[in-house]
């Protein structure tokens, strides 16, 4: 049996949005499902029992930052990612292009691979898609992703057709340089904002013998129509008996758009990254777009919790929402544990709601309630 397979269970009537089970090594996981971002084997500022607890099944961390510090083969000794971090369920690994592809002027591409400057000590160093995968190997992860170009919004086309014809070399280079029998490989679509490269993509890695199939080079500045549109393109041409995976996004509004166009799984760090920022992500209808800043003096005498109904351990336990703006203007970490709690476990509330609108044919219903209410805040 393959280390990755997808269970496809039931697609919405309307909409033909996607219910399924991705199988795993670590486990078997409920999709649609949204990943944490543990970047350097770590979900900021969260234990793994308490991220556990919040009902992920699979984290994502980033090879690039661990090919740095504190490099794979430590990790290999240790046991591997999961016995390294004390992570029992499913683990991803990106193939660190992304991270590698931002440094702008600290790289540059060849056919080989990708030559960079590290951002930790300025050393010269190398990654190509055999260095990738073996790194991803050594880290022992349950999905490990091909190395990809992720092509810059804007592109002009010609840069966009070369870049995504690279992308499928280094995609079929990554598939030939797997050791790790334990671990499947994600391949990568792309094609930049060119309908008919993401066809062209799509197609290409839909036939790849891959695990899943990833669409990248989305939400990097681009309008969000222009991304649905991409997206939509993508999606078509992939295949239906394998996961698809949007990478990069973690709004509730694009997840429902993302799962609208047949994807099953997404990964960002949003959720974490604005609880740092003082920010509770909430339901449209406790407030316009969804979100509550907790620096605001509005929450100064506000005793409620973040969120009534909410079975995070924050509002489970009554952490008032005054409290919590106290903790953020004091810089206290415990406001930041307290938020990234709840804003996380708010995206698994949410992605389990969709499923069960998926499953129970109410997919369109669904979504038009909750842009009902979240488009009401442009009109605040």
């Amino acid at each position: 049996m393959a280390a990755i397979t997808f269970e496809l269970i039931h697609k919405d009537a309307a909409t033909g949005a996607r219910a399924g089970i991705l199988h795993t090594p670590h486990g078997k996981f409920l999709t649609p499902l949204f990943m944490p971002v543990g970047t350097q084997a770590t979900v900021k500022t969260l234990s793994p029992h308490e991220v556990q607890n919040l009902g992920a099944g699979v984290i994502l961390a980033n090879t690039y930052h661990l090919f740095l510090r504190p490099g794979a083969e430590l990790v290999r000794k240790a046991g591997g990612l999961h016995k390294f971090m004390n992570w029992t369920h499913g683990i991803l690994t990106d193939s660190g292009g992304f991270q590698v592809f931002s440094l702008g002027d600290l790289r540059k591409i060849s056919e080989d691979g990708v030559t960079f400057r590290s951002h930790i000590d300025g050393s010269e160093k190398f990654l190509s898609p055999e260095i990738s995968i073996a790194t991803q190997a050594a880290l022992g992860s349950d999905i490990a992703m091909a190395f990809d170009e992720c092509i810059p919004y804007p592109a002009d086309y010609e840069y966009a057709q070369t870049s995504t014809e690279r992308t499928h070399r280094w995609a079929e280079r990554s598939l030939n340089a797997a050791i790790n029998p334990k671990q499947g490989i994600f391949c990568i679509c792309q094609g930049g904002m060119y309908e008919d490269l993401r066809e062209f993509s799509a197609k290409f890695i839909g036939n790849l013998d891959c695990a899943g199939c990833a669409v990248g080079g989305l939400s990097v500045g681009e309008p969000k129509e222009l991304m649905y549109r991409m997206l939509e393109v993508s999606t078509k041409f992939l295949p239906e008996n394998k996961a698809r995976y949007l990478m990069g996004v973690g709004t509730p509004d694009h997840l429902i758009e993302g799962v609208l166009r047949g994807i099953d799984m997404f990964d960002c760090v949003f959720p974490t990254r604005v609880a740092r920022n003082g920010m509770a992500m909430v339901s449209p209808e406790t407030s316009p777009r969804g979100r509550l800043v907790m620096k605001n003096a509005e929450f100064t005498e506000d005793f409620s919790p973040l969120e009534k109904n909410c079975d995070c351990y924050a509002c489970r336990n009554k952490f008032t929402r005054a409290y919590i703006r106290h903790l953020i203007r004091a810089d206290e970490i415990f406001g930041l544990r307290l938020l990234a709690l709840h804003n996380l476990r708010y995206l698994q509330r949410f992605t389990a709601n969709m499923r069960e609108a998926i499953l129970t044919d109410k997919f369109t219903e669904f979504r038009e309630k909750f842009f009902a209410a979240y488009d009401s805040g442009d009109k605040s």
